[in-house]
């Protein structure tokens, strides 16, 4: 038995999965590369980071100066009238409810 040559739809095919095949794994390649630079590079930040903090928590924090108020002391609260009173005044005027 023998077989018959492919045909040319077939060549095309086999040929077209071959490149996929070979851009895939390139592709794949790319993106571990660029995996492995993006952890490479938060791992220097976080040192960068943890090394910042740990400067910082040694330093002393400076004191925040106290501020006077720009108003001065508050006024006490004013007297409000109370209802009985306002309702005698409405009263006495001629106003009735």
């Amino acid at each position: 038995m023998t077989k018959s040559p492919p045909s040319p739809a077939q060549l095309a095919r086999n040929e077209r999965m071959r490149t996929a095949a070979i851009e895939g794994a390139k592709a794949r390649a790319d993106i571990e590369a660029r995996d492995v630079a993006v952890r490479k590079n938060m791992e220097r930040l976080r040192a960068l980071r943890l090394a910042k903090e740990a400067e910082e928590a040694t330093k002393p924090k400076p004191a925040k100066p106290v501020k006077a108020s720009p108003r001065g002391k508050k006024a006490a609260p004013k007297q409000t009238a109370k209802l009985s009173d306002f309702l005698a005044s409405q009263r006495s005027t001629g106003r009735t409810t």
